[in-house]
């Protein structure tokens, strides 16, 4: 019983990792990236849409994004939900696709989005220790309905607070490389 707890807990670390990794690809490091637009939304047929579902986005050189949409009237559309996003880049319309830019980064936008990075670590660590908590809170409840032993119970914590310590090192690993890819000129 202990150990399928601790198995749901190691699962559920697992996937606050994964997702920082995935809201780390979101900020720039000055090298373009399709995920920089992941989170952006464009009006299709009434219905909010994601871009990458409307249109193919690629990489064309180290700092432009070309995106060709599946239909040409969504053209302006694209262009705006990138404006209204605030990910400070500026669409550039041409013909049948859309140039996305990537500004060099100055230093001070360097120092805030990695200020940005360490809050997301931040986030998953509090998570990660969240999920430690539930974790011992079930393990003691099986002890306090006399369904596992003490011993056992105190291994179990022991082994939950193994879990946390790992999976918040590999949370820092992450932040880590991130900075360093933010920082480097």
């Amino acid at each position: 019983m202990i150990d399928e707890i601790l198995e749901d807990a190691g699962e559920r670390m697992g996937k606050t990792v994964d997702a920082l990794k995935g809201a780390l690809t979101k900020i720039r490091t000055g090298r373009a990236n399709p995920a920089l637009l992941d989170g952006i939304t464009v009006p299709y047929y009434g219905s909010p849409t994601p871009l990458n579902q409307v249109a193919s986005v690629s990489v064309e050189d180290a700092r432009t994004l070309v995106i060709s949409p599946w239909e040409k009237p969504l053209l302006p559309e694209i262009e705006k939900a990138i404006l209204k996003s605030d990910i400070g880049i500026t669409p550039v319309g041409s013909g049948d696709i859309i140039r996305v830019p990537l500004p060099p980064l100055t230093e001070e936008n360097r120092r805030d989005l990695a200020r940005q990075a360490k809050a997301e670590a931040e986030n998953s660590r509090v998570a990660i220790r969240n999920v430690r908590r539930d974790a011992i809170a079930d393990i003691r409840e099986l002890v306090k309905e006399k369904e596992a032993a003490e011993d056992d119970a105190r291994k179990g914590e022991e082994r939950a607070q193994g879990l946390t310590d790992k999976h918040v090192a590999l949370v820092d690993d992450t932040l880590a490389k991130k900075e360093s890819e933010l920082l480097e000129i």
